[in-house]
């Protein structure tokens, strides 16, 4: 197979101009109009206002307490800061009732189905925690260069649906995203060491973007995802995105939901020694 995305490369490479969509569906396949269809489109991602309301709304704090209380110490979907305090967990679909039916929602899957243009499967899930005062940040990257390189997703026909457990400010470690960035791949550099999921999910250094690329990519704009809690943000699995350290009192959490068409199921890594656990990349 011929990789159209090369990457984790021994030098440096010119960007790759996108070659797939980034919306697949149309308006008349589900709720999104073609005002917020094209928006997506060209910036890569979009704000969707009250996506859980009402008493599941309520309930997300304790959901937050009790998925963390019901996990071994030493289960692997638990990612930590140096501290110690939880950083990611994985899979919480399946280890929550309540995280599972958000998948279903009529405010979350009909639109991952619009976008993608039919039948979806989860690829991943996890929910990121930003602890007061503690939380180190994620550096810039885009998740399909991580997913294609690691996991082997072949093509761009994924979306990541985020929805604040918390509310999230512009200053507690906000999800930032690079207005365009959807519509280009950008190859790295160094190679992928064996295992490397085991410290990249605590601070990524291989699969990021140099300063020079960032540089040039960030004169299109840098948006901030902010929000009530229960808000829906949707970003293209392409967009460079990242988020700063929370040194505030104000602690930060958001449920990912990644899903993938099923017409693009993972192969073997484009970029890697061996696929990355299911819980990382489900197949």
């Amino acid at each position: 197979m011929i990789d159209p995305y090369p990457t984790r490369l021994p030098h440096p490479a010119a960007p790759i101009a996108r070659i797939e969509p980034t919306v697949w569906g149309t308006a008349n396949t589900g709720p999104l109009d073609q005002g917020a269809l094209d928006g997506y489109s060209n910036a890569g991602h979009l704000l969707q206002p009250n996506t859980v309301t009402g008493a599941r709304r309520a309930d997300l704090d304790d959901e937050l307490r009790s998925i963390a209380a019901s996990l071994d110490t030493s289960d692997p979907r638990i990612i930590r800061e140096a501290d110690g305090s939880i950083r990611s967990i994985f899979e919480p679909h399946l280890i929550s009732a309540a995280v599972k039916q958000m998948t279903e929602l009529d405010t979350v899957l009909p639109v991952a189905q619009q976008i993608l243009g039919g039948e979806v499967y989860i690829h991943q899930a996890r929910i990121n925690y930003m602890s007061a005062f503690t939380s180190t940040g994620f550096y810039w990257h885009s998740d399909f260069e991580t997913w294609h390189a690691e996991d082997g997703m072949p093509t761009m026909r994924a979306v990541s649906c985020v929805i604040a457990l918390t509310d999230n400010y512009p200053h507690n470690g906000t999800l930032m995203t690079i207005n365009g960035t959807n519509r280009t791949f950008y190859p790295c550099v160094g190679a992928t060491p064996a295992d490397n999921h085991a410290t990249s999910l605590a601070g990524q250094t291989v699969g990021v973007p140099d300063q020079e690329t960032l540089t040039a990519a960030a004169k299109q704009g840098i948006n901030q995802f902010v929000g009530p809690a229960g808000t829906g943000f949707w970003f293209d699995c392409n967009t460079l995105h990242g988020s700063n350290s929370n040194i505030t009192p104000f602690p930060r959490s958001n449920l990912f939901l990644v899903f993938n068409s099923v017409d693009n199921r993972l192969v073997e890594p484009f970029a890697a020694p061996k696929p990355r656990p299911p819980y990382l990349g489900a197949r």
